[in-house]
């Protein structure tokens, strides 16, 4: 039994997901591979995550980038990313999403991974995804870190929405509806959220991927689930006082989302080189797999005599 097919197998009361994507953000990339800040090597921890990207589902329906992709709007920056993230989506065979952030530019991003003209013009776009959509929000303000919607992309987004998909649908965008429990992050969070929220309320989105943050986080947005992918560049050191919390580099990551018909599923996947058991193998999949529903509950569920 191959992993494909284990991944298909119902062991349990849900289906396999319908959909699997990679959710992936803040990568910060600095053109000639320059260390962020002068200390995090973004280049070789993002390596690390596409090779765990490449393990973890043998076809994802899509690897989405929730912005900041690069630290300065450098065009050296979004070729090295591009360069780098091509290759695994064409191993793969799984489309990329590319998502404007804070530090993105606009102009920039449009010729260095869309192949387009430059233009201060939002990063909008919509994929279907075999029946699930997928929707790209551009909440960044050129020349601002704080994130907007303007009336525009909120009327695009009521016309796009109103004809409901198969699956339904998931926004991406980059700063989070969602408040932050840091000090003074919401100087740089969301404007027109009530605008927003009136927009997609009643509608068939079923979730919202965002990043920003530098650590993971959830919510609910407007009746919706709020996923927050930490960064793959550096992470916030949460564990320390709110008021003091800073950088650190340790514990980056990217997001399995799993869509089932019934609900999604936000895996937090680390990017690390943990030493790690072995009991649980292929092998032993493929005889759990063979067994009926209750001899798997005999041989895995039932506590032995100590």
């Amino acid at each position: 039994m191959t992993a494909s097919s284990l991944s298909e197998h119902v062991f349990g009361r849900h289906r396999p997901a319908s959909h699997v994507i990679v959710h992936v953000s803040d990568t910060h990339f600095l053109a000639s591979g320059a260390k962020l800040g002068g200390r995090y090597d973004v280049e070789s921890t993002f390596a690390r995550t596409l090779e765990a990207i490449r393990t973890v589902h043998p076809r994802p329906a899509a690897i989405v980038f929730t912005g900041d992709l690069t630290d300065l709007g450098e065009p050296d920056a979004y070729r090295r990313l591009r360069d780098a993230v091509d290759p695994v989506a064409a191993e793969l065979g799984a489309p990329v999403v590319w998502v404007a952030g804070n530090h993105d530019e606009r102009p920039a991003l449009r010729e260095g991974l869309l192949n387009g003209d430059a233009s201060d013009e939002p990063i909008t776009g919509v994929w279907d995804l075999e029946g699930l959509r997928l929707i790209a929000l551009d909440t960044s303000v050129p020349g601002w870190h704080h994130g907007d919607l303007d009336s525009g992309q909120l009327d695009w987004l009521a016309e796009t929405l109103a004809t409901p998909a198969p699956h339904g649908t998931l926004l991406a965008m980059h700063h989070p509806p969602i408040p932050s429990h840091l000090p003074l992050f919401d100087i740089l969070e969301l404007r027109h959220q009530d605008e927003l929220a009136a927009v997609i309320r009643g509608s068939d989105v079923r979730g919202i991927l965002a990043g920003h943050l530098h650590y993971s986080s959830h919510g609910t947005f407007a009746g919706i689930p709020v996923s927050v992918a930490s960064a793959t560049c550096y992470t916030m050191n949460v564990a320390r006082p709110a008021a003091e919390v800073n950088g650190m580099d340790a514990a980056q990551s990217f997001q399995l989302v799993h869509v089932h018909p019934d609900t999604i599923t936000h895996t937090v996947v680390p990017v690390t080189d943990a030493d790690t058991g072995s009991y649980f193998t292929a092998d032993w999949y493929e005889r759990m797999a063979g067994l009926t529903p209750q001899e798997r509950l005999e041989a895995f569920s039932r506590k032995r005599a100590r």
